[in-house]
Formats: structure tokens, C-alpha cells, sequence
């Protein structure tokens, strides 16, 4: 069969080795396979079909330094996930047969009991008689933190299958961001990920496996290995099988481009993701170490999980080309003659440092390879944007969105009452003991009008409750403008997270009285923070705390990455955005009307997320078209949607404006898609009643009203046309595009300019 596109060339810095033990892996998952049913009479495989696929030689990659006992135990794993996948699209993909599927993957978490030593009912079919028996062999050896985040990732992955059946039922191709989401859960990568934990010995201390840095490890490798199996099996899933669910067939969709440019631009993002991993490795786990004060075993721990997620991506690698199951013939990707590296001499270190991560000039030098988007290329071009430069207009499309906006009668009153609040809270004038304040006045914070924000999002509020909204609108706008000015531009990456520091203590969940504040931004957020606590309960205290810290700390990796001058990478960037648009605040704040009602498994499903991602992904992107000039060209910003889509793309402004707002439209046509075909399925399966629904419809209101309030907002305040920034920032600004700007340079408001979109008042 002739293949579809030619293999690209791929970023492999580190060279695939092969476990010495492979042959008796071979032979053992070949014995339990027939022994848990797999084989002969199950419908799905027969020996032949196991031999060729060849998943021994898949985890003897993968695992290159595994015992003998730990190659065959994890070998198991591996036979069981792709028995589980097939035996999925024999039984219930290929027929849209939902609700068997739903019934047959609701039994299986029943073999995965939190404790060991509980019972597990009687396996009726090979799937679950593999689960069973791989559950009892392997939990023992890990502890608890391991036991917990690997069974979350098995049900991910088993359940996130009716996500896909869903998909193939209605003819959908998802979205890129979308696809990228889901993938995780249902490609089974992250599953890899804990896997490698129990295969090198080295379980990640409980103290740091919930950390960004860990978790973007895990995102970045599982993103690498999905987008890599995507390109191999395109032919199979997509020609063959009928499957919508292949990156490269979501770019052809999302681009309208050939199946090769698509293809290219899976590649092109697949070594994205893994420069993300090597940038995570070198720049954030360091300072991790330091920060949680981890002990030299610990980081060895660490350091070591890194090292095994880098040969599973280059072992994976070499088993593509070598399986029956993918297409592999020809093109740049092609094998060199099935020579395998063997492990070199020396320590494991000295391997990982030289041969490993952050060698892509060796991969560079040894390919010839001289395209822009080489992967040298694309290392330097992150970091070679030249802030400052003059862009003209932001280009500002014709946003379709289906909603009405409705604004507070109230208005009026809370404009001028949020002036006040913020001349007594000092935000208005220069504070002494804040050095880089200053930065607005009352004639500004007229023109930003962040009570018509407050308005758009809750048209039904009190008075009172408008008054709260404007006033955390205008705290967190201004202390998102305030963090780059006085962090980002001396790059002190420390100064900004002992201002976070400090923060945290005013916003207590109990009796425990906060500090007296010692300048604007704390005076600030004290008094809303009481405002707002006298409403919630200790749990709503708790999250709503929880998400503020989290948009304080995605404020630092904005800084971060101005430190380094890096224009992030695409995926990272999305991810983020949520979270210095403040969206776990805002949703945090929307739920507060739901009060106790709906069990939190609703609010942690997949189509709530969704829905909720997708709300966000619209908004704030739409900010980073408006705010287009005033960050690039005023504030030497790096973290917005447009530079990040023309960083990785190498295209000009006006085409990436063009894709920003695809991906806008096609997050909006998701949000709907939710809303209109998966919420009314979710209501089924958690059987919830009338009074529940309404709820939840009424949240769905309230997003629709965020959404039509910030888009409207955005068209009617004064803070992003040119004759605004003009006036703020003075008609002539001498800028230094080295070190930034100078004391000298007369500042206006900077930042990312989001954070008056992020907080609505409690209640409704």
C-alpha cells in the first residue's frame, strides 16, 4: 500500500538502547497472554498477531536498564493496554455500541482497589483478568501517592474511550486544543509516564509529584509520544480503521493543508514538546529543589524518572520503525542499517548530560539538516525574539459569538466607587514602599472601566455584589500590570514568588488574622479577600484561595519566561493562559451559586472541563488579539497567542491572526458542542434530577455571560486602540531592546493586560 505522506526527519537526541533481557520478555507475555484469554478464541489476537506486534521489543526500548522480573512485569502492561485497545474497537468502536462500552468500562476500576489486599470481583473477559492480575503484582512494590495517580491514569484512559466512540459516532474531528487534552487521556501516555516510575525504581517523592514542573514533564512526554504514534499510524487509523482521533487529520481539518504539511506540523510540534521537557529539566527542576528543600535521594528520584521518560521516547521511536503495526517504510525517518546502541560506559549521568536532553546541535550536525524548522532552529528562534518592536494597530477581527451582552443597571454607580476604592486602597498614586508602582492614576483607571467588565459578566448582580466584582477586577488587573514591570524587566524571578508569599498570608480560610499590610497590592487584596470570605464557606474559602495562588504563580512563570527571552511553546503557552487568565478563579467564583448541590465528580468531569476550557481558550485569546500592540510593542511581552502562533509557525502577524481566530471559532464551536450533545449524556450517567440540571444550565448561562461581557468589554474600554496606548504610554517612547526599558522611559500600565477579565463577583 502506498503510504499516505513521507516519514519527516524527527528529533531523536538520544539514542535508543536495547534491554539485554528482551528474549524472555518475549516468551513470559506470550505465556500470559494465552493464559489470561488473549490469544486463540478471543476474537481479537491470535500468536501471530502478538509476535508482530512485538511489545516486548517495544518495552525492551522503552526500558533499556530493567531487570529481567521488571521487563516482563511491565511487558504485561504493555500487552494488556493494546489488547484493551483492540478488544475496544472490535467490540464497541466498530459497532457505536456507547452504552455496552460504558457498562464495560465502568467494571474495570473495580480491579484497581486502593487497597492491595481488597477483593476483586470474578473477571469475566481477558480484559479484566489481565487488569486483575497485573494490579496484584505490581501495586505492592509502589507506595501510596504511586497507587492513587496510577489508577486516576487508567481510568483516564479507559474512560476517555467514549470520548473518542462519541467523536467517530458523529463524524467529529476535534479541535487542535481539544485534541491535545483528550490525547493525553486516551493515548495512555501519562500511564506510560507512572509506569517508568515503577520500571527505573524510582517513584517521584509525594512532596513534588503534584508541581508544574513535574506535571509538564509528564504533559511534554506524553505529548511527544502521542504526536510521534500519530504520524506512524496515520495510515492504519485513519485510511483503515475509520479513526478521527490522529493529530495529523485534525491539522489537515484545522488548516485545510495536504496531508504532508500536516504531517510536517504534527513533527514540528512534537519537537516543541520535547524541547518543553528539556527546558522544564534544566530551568524549573533546580530551583524545585531547592524551593521544597528536597533531599539529595529525592532528586536523584527525579532525575532518574527524567532519564527513563527520555529512553522510553527514543526507544518508542525505534519501535515504530521496527513494528508490523505502523508505517515505517522510507522517507527521512528511516532506520540506519538496525544498528542498536548498547549502554555506553560510565555512569547513567554522564550518558543522560552528554548523549540527552538539550542535543539538538549534535542532532543538527549529524542530519545536515539546515531547514528553519530544524530543531536547532526552532531552539533558537524562541529565544531570539526582539522585544519592542513597532507592530501598528492590533489587527482586531470580526469575533462571531452568539451572545447577547447584558449589563447591570447598576453601572454607573460602581464606576465611580471603584475610583474611590482604589485611591484608598493606594493604587492610584506611587507607593513608597512598593517600588514600581505608580503605574496608573484615576484618569486611567477611568479609561480601562473594569466595572463594564463586571457589568458584562454578572448583569444580575446587586449593587454591592458589582462593587466586589470591580474591585477584584481592578486589583488583579492592576497587580497583573504591576508583576512584569517590577519583575520581569530586573528578572527577579525570587522577588516576584516572595511577593506571592506574602499575599498568600492575606487571603486566610479560617480564624487565623492576616498581617497588617504593608503596601498597595496587600492592602488591596486584604480587604477584598474579607470582602469575599465573609460569603463563602471553609471549603469555598479553601479553592477559592487555591485559585487565586494558582493565577499569583502562573504570573511568575510569565516572568520566567521573559527572564530566559523565551516565546513559549504552543502547548505550554494554551495551558498557562487558563491560568494567568484566572480562569480556576473564575469558575471557582461561578460555582459559588451551586453551593453544596452537585457532587464535586460533576465538577471534575471531562465535558465540564471542556466546556470550561473551551470558555476560557476563547476569551483569552480574543484578549491576546486586542492586546496585541500594547504588549509586543510597548511592553516587550512574549507570552501572547499571535507571537507564540507566528514563533512556531515562521509566519507573519496577519496570518497568525488568521489562525487565532480559527482556533477561537473552533474553541466556541466546542463550548457548544459540549453544551448541545456531551452535558446531556453527563446528566444521564450521574442520574442527576431536575433541580440539578437547572443548576447546571445556569452555569452554562453564566459562562455565556462571562463570555459576551468580556468580548464586550474589550470593544468598548480605552486601554488596547493605538490613540489609547498612545496616551498612556506617551506618543514617543525611547526603548532599549537589550535590557528593557530604562528608569527613564515614562511607564505606562504593562503586562498581559488580562487580569480584568478573570474575576466575577460571588454570587449571581
Amino acid at each position: 500500500m502506498t503510504q499516505p505522506f513521507e516519514l519527516p526527519s524527527f528529533y531523536v537526541p538520544h539514542p535508543a538502547r536495547l534491554n539485554p533481557h528482551l528474549e524472555e520478555a518475549r516468551a513470559h507475555s506470550t505465556g500470559w497472554a494465552r493464559e489470561m484469554g488473549m490469544l486463540e478464541g478471543s476474537g481479537i489476537w491470535d500468536q501471530a498477531d502478538l509476535e508482530a506486534h512485538d511489545y516486548g521489543l517495544l518495552c525492551a526500548y522503552t526500558h533499556p536498564d530493567a531487570s529481567a522480573e521488571v521487563l516482563s512485569l511491565v511487558t504485561d502492561w504493555y500487552v494488556w493496554v493494546f489488547f484493551f485497545d483492540d478488544h475496544f474497537l472490535d467490540m464497541f468502536k466498530r459497532t457505536n455500541d456507547r452504552q455496552a462500552g460504558k457498562v464495560h468500562l465502568d467494571r474495570l476500576p473495580l480491579f484497581m482497589p486502593a487497597d492491595p489486599a481488597a477483593e476483586m470481583p470474578e473477571p469475566e473477559n481477558p480484559v479484566e483478568a489481565g487488569l486483575a492480575d497485573l494490579w496484584r503484582r505490581t501495586v505492592p512494590e509502589m507506595g501510596e501517592d504511586w497507587r492513587i495517580r496510577f489508577a486516576e491514569s487508567t481510568r483516564n484512559l479507559l474512560r476517555e474511550s467514549l470520548w473518542e466512540l462519541a467523536n467517530i459516532d458523529e463524524g467529529r474531528v476535534a479541535n487542535p486544543v481539544e485534541y491535545i487534552e483528550m490525547r493525553r487521556k486516551v493515548g495512555g501516555a501519562p500511564w506510560s509516564a507512572q509506569l517508568v516510575e515503577y520500571a527505573v525504581g524510582a517513584e517521584v517523592p509525594k512532596e513534588v509529584s503534584g508541581s508544574r514542573a513535574l506535571r509538564v514533564l509528564m504533559d511534554a512526554f506524553s505529548d511527544g509520544v502521542h504526536l510521534r504514534n500519530d504520524i506512524f499510524s496515520y495510515q492504519r487509523e485513519v485510511e483503515d480503521e475509520g479513526e478521527l482521533s490522529n493529530g495529523i487529520l485534525v491539522l489537515e481539518r484545522f488548516l485545510e493543508c495536504s496531508t504532508q504539511e500536516a504531517a510536517d506540523a504534527v513533527n514540528d510540534l512534537l519537537t516543541s514538546r520535547l524541547q518543553q521537557f528539556e527546558n522544564t529539566v534544566f530551568t524549573e527542576l533546580p530551583v524545585l529543589f531547592e524551593e521544597t528543600g528536597l533531599d539529595p535521594e529525592g532528586r536523584a528520584r527525579v532525575l532518574a524518572y527524567a532519564k527513563g521518560l527520555q529512553d522510553w521516547q527514543s526507544g518508542g521511536h525505534e519501535w515504530h520503525l521496527r513494528s508490523s503495526r505502523y508505517m515505517n517504510g522510507g522517507g527521512a525517518a528511516e532506520s540506519s542499517g538496525g544498528e542498536v546502541p548498547q549502554p555506553p560506559a560510565g555512569n547513567w549521568w554522564d550518558q543522560y548530560a552528554i548523549g540527552g536532553i538539550g542535543t539538538s546541535a549534535l542532532d543538527i550536525l549529524r542530519k545536515g539538516a539546515v531547514s528553519a524548522q530544524a530543531p536547532a532552529a526552532r531552539r533558537a528562534r524562541s529565544h531570539g525574539h526582539v522585544p519592542y518592536q513597532a507592530v501598528g494597530p492590533s489587527l482586531v477581527p470580526e469575533f462571531r459569538l452568539p451572545y447577547d451582552r447584558r449589563l447591570s443597571p447598576h453601572l454607573d454607580g460602581a464606576r465611580e466607587r471603584s475610583v474611590r476604592w482604589a485611591q484608598r486602597m493606594g493604587l492610584l498614586a506611587a507607593d513608597p514602599d512598593l517600588p514600581g508602582s505608580g503605574i496608573w492614576d484615576a484618569d486611567s483607571l477611568r479609561d480601562y472601566d473594569l466595572p463594564l467588565c463586571a457589568a458584562g459578566i454578572h448583569p444580575d448582580a446587586t449593587p454591592d455584589q458589582l462593587d466586589l466584582a470591580s474591585s477584584w477586577l481592578v486589583w488583579g488587573t492592576w497587580a497583573d500590570d504591576y508583576y512584569p514591570r517590577a519583575f520581569g524587566g530586573a528578572r527577579d524571578l525570587a522577588g516576584a514568588k516572595a511577593s506571592n508569599e506574602r499575599l498568600a498570608q492575606f487571603m486566610p480560610v479560617d480564624d487565623t488574622p492576616a498581617p497588617e499590610p504593608r503596601n498597595a497590592l496587600e492592602r488591596g487584596l486584604a480587604d477584598i479577600w474579607e470582602r469575599t470570605a465573609a460569603l463563602l464557606d471553609a471549603d469555598g474559602r479553601g479553592r477559592f484561595r487555591e485559585a487565586v495562588e494558582t493565577m499569583l504563580t502562573s504570573w511568575v512563570w510569565e516572568v520566567a519566561n521573559r527572564i530566559q527571552n523565551r516565546v513559549p511553546d504552543p502547548v505550554d503557552y494554551l495551558e498557562m493562559r487558563r491560568s494567568t487568565f484566572g480562569s480556576e478563579l473564575t469558575t471557582s467564583l461561578a460555582r459559588t451559586g451551586l453551593g453544596g448541590a452537585l457532587p464535586a465528580e460533576v465538577y471534575a468531569h471531562g465535558s465540564m472541563r471542556a466546556m470550561e476550557h473551551a470558555a476560557v481558550d476563547y476569551a483569552a485569546m480574543a484578549n491576546d488579539l486586542f492586546s496585541y500592540q500594547k504588549e509586543i510593542e510597548y511592553e516587550g511581552e512574549l507570552n501572547n497567542a499571535v507571537l507564540v502562533v507566528q514563533n512556531f509557525f515562521g509566519c507573519d502577524y496577519p496570518a497568525a491572526v488568521r489562525i487565532v481566530e480559527d482556533l477561537m471559532h473552533a474553541r466556541l464551536d466546542q463550548f457548544q458542542h459540549v453544551v448541545r450533545k456531551e452535558l446531556p449524556v453527563m446528566y444521564q450517567d450521574f442520574g442527576l434530577d431536575t433541580a440539578a440540571r437547572e443548576l447546571l444550565e445556569g452555569y452554562v448561562a453564566d459562562l455565556e455571560n462571562w463570555l459576551a461581557g468580556i468580548l464586550g468589554w474589550h470593544r468598548d474600554c480605552h486601554r488596547y486602540g493605538a490613540a489609547d496606548l498612545a496616551r498612556h504610554f506617551g506618543a514617543s517612547v525611547e526603548r532599549d531592546l537589550v535590557e528593557g526599558p530604562t528608569a527613564a522611559v515614562p511607564f505606562g500600565p504593562t503586562g498581559l493586560g488580562t487580569a480584568s477579565l478573570r474575576l466575577p463577583a460571588p454570587g449571581r
